[in-house]
């Protein structure tokens, strides 16, 4: 009889534990299911410079990214990260797929899911296309345009199980063609294949030229495909955003830079070379929160026409501004996507150039305080 009451105690107690543990689990994370809903997102961040644009490989790859940093972004207030991905990382020259790097992908939105964050996988630069090289035989060659779609084909067959309302795909990242009728062709195409096998999927699409604003008049996407989220970049006035950045045409302008109001004063452009000053000249100018506002109209415009929803896949402004000024244009920013309801992901989570965290892992609480209010520690 004793052994009896000890057996009814012992498993009591494993019962109980049981069930604290799930209600635990259950309060503190949620679960998977809860994406059996639309893909809606409001506020992000890219995370650049792991399974895209890095030579990191093996271990330091897998240390660049990790679930402690998922769970750190969903506590800043993100609903979504953007993930670049690149051809050369994500399958090797014969075209076959790297199975560490899926791996990570698929680690990564499993991480997100356990925290609540939706996916963007930003299909980024290709073998055949880099958005600042001059070459791209992706427009020209046959060939290269088949490889395209041959990744969609396999990140569709890789992805297609995740939620539609987990995961959304974004074609590819600044679409720079001679001609903006040779990059909608390649949308339809690319659309073509992946509505095969998902129709309901979310599709990211952007406008030719680095997804600027001016350019989305030209854009042509699907007709009645609901399931597309607009996409537009934004780094104007680049003389602000871009200052003294290396791979840029101003980067050899060390004076004081200003925001708003004249970015560059006229007087700071004297005894420069004249090929700087008319670098700077074409984009300098006067820029405060009506100015920018402004510039986004022709993606604003072209988002209501269609009744689609728009969204800013990459914005920011390098460490190398005076701070105040930097933030100011970060707020200007912000409140300015709030007021149209544009969704946003920053550029980009970790670098000592743009991100929310050096790349040391300190938060930049400057700019985390603007973005998500209240979260700085």
């Amino acid at each position: 009889m004793e052994t009896l009451n000890f057996n009814c105690w012992k498993w009591l107690v494993i019962l109980f534990w049981g069930v604290l543990n799930s209600l635990l689990l259950f309060a503190g994370e949620p679960q998977k299911d809860a994406f059996n809903e639309s893909f809606t997102i409001q506020r992000g961040t890219n995370i650049a410079h792991w399974l895209s644009q890095s030579h990191r490989r093996g271990d330091a790859r897998q240390a660049w990214f990790t679930r402690q940093d998922v769970e750190f972004l969903a506590q800043l207030g993100c609903d979504h990260l953007r993930i670049p991905i690149d051809e050369e990382q994500m399958w090797n020259e014969e075209g076959q797929p790297e199975a560490e790097a899926f791996q990570l992908l698929n680690n990564a939105i499993d991480w997100c899911a356990d925290f609540g964050l939706r996916v963007i996988v930003d299909l980024h630069i290709l073998r055949s296309h880099h958005f600042n090289v001059k070459e791209k035989p992706l427009w020209t060659d046959s060939t290269a345009q088949e490889r395209f779609l041959d990744c969609w084909r396999e990140l569709s067959a890789q992805l297609k199980n995740r939620p539609v309302g987990q995961v959304a795909y974004e074609l590819m990242n600044e679409a720079v063609a001679e001609e903006h009728e040779q990059w909608n062709q390649l949308i339809a195409k690319a659309v073509r294949v992946i509505r095969e096998n998902e129709p309901n999927r979310v599709l990211v699409i952007g406008s030719n030229r680095w997804q600027i604003p001016d350019t989305f008049p030209y854009l042509k996407i699907p007709e009645k495909d609901k399931n597309i989220l607009l996409s537009f970049h934004f780094y104007t006035p680049m003389v602000l955003t871009h200052y003294q950045a290396s791979w840029t045409n101003v980067k050899d302008y060390a004076g004081p830079v200003c925001y708003p109001g004249q970015i560059i004063a006229e007087k700071d452009l004297e005894g420069l070379p004249e090929d700087l000053v008319q670098a700077i000249q074409a984009h300098n100018g006067e820029f405060d929160r009506d100015a920018l506002a402004k510039i986004i109209q022709p993606a604003l415009e072209y988002a209501k026409a269609h009744q689609l929803p728009l969204y800013c896949g990459e914005w920011g402004c390098l460490q190398t501004v005076p701070s105040p000024d930097r933030l100011r244009w970060y707020a200007d920013m912000r409140s300015i996507f709030e007021e149209n309801n544009i969704a946003w992901a920053t550029w980009n989570f970790k670098s000592s150039e743009f991100g929310i965290q050096y790349s040391s892992g300190k938060p930049d609480e400057g700019l985390i305080e603007v973005l998500f209010p209240g979260k700085s520690e």
